[in-house]
């Protein structure tokens, strides 16, 4: 999106054709991204916490992982959710190998998800089944 933009100022504004380089927008991607999630990420551990989204411990592991119990999960939703926006941000959204990833990406998410979804409502401690995952 940004990028459009970018492109649509190159000619009336000096500098401004540095938009184009990708390397300058991979970093303002990734100052995008660990922006997001500075600003999120707080609330959102607060709401895990508060909503006692926890990590469900499994009998049969390792009782250095009896400590984990309770500590929230689902995190990888704030860096889903950095990654598409900065990604939509900054990329060149023209590109069809730009949609392709922002697609697998999303469905590993999807993925991470209902994993989590299993441990956490079904109180399944291993979640999806490992070859699903």
């Amino acid at each position: 999106m940004l990028y459009w933009i970018t492109q649509q100022l190159a000619g009336r504004i000096p500098g401004a054709h540095v938009f184009a380089y990708l390397t300058f927008r991979a970093i303002l991607a990734t100052a995008s991204a660990l922006g997001l999630s500075l600003l999120v990420g707080p609330s959102l551990i607060r709401h895990l916490v508060r909503g006692q989204i926890g990590q469900v411990v499994r009998d049969d592991g390792p009782p250095t992982h009896l400590l984990k119990a309770g500590t929230p999960t689902m995190g990888g939703t704030l860096i889903l959710v950095a990654t598409l926006v900065s990604t939509l941000l900054w990329a060149e959204l023209t590109n069809r190998l730009v949609w392709t990833v922002l697609g697998v990406t999303f469905a590993f998410g999807l993925i991470g998800f209902y994993d989590d979804y299993l441990k956490l409502m079904v109180r399944n401690p291993k979640g999806l089944v490992p070859r699903w995952k």
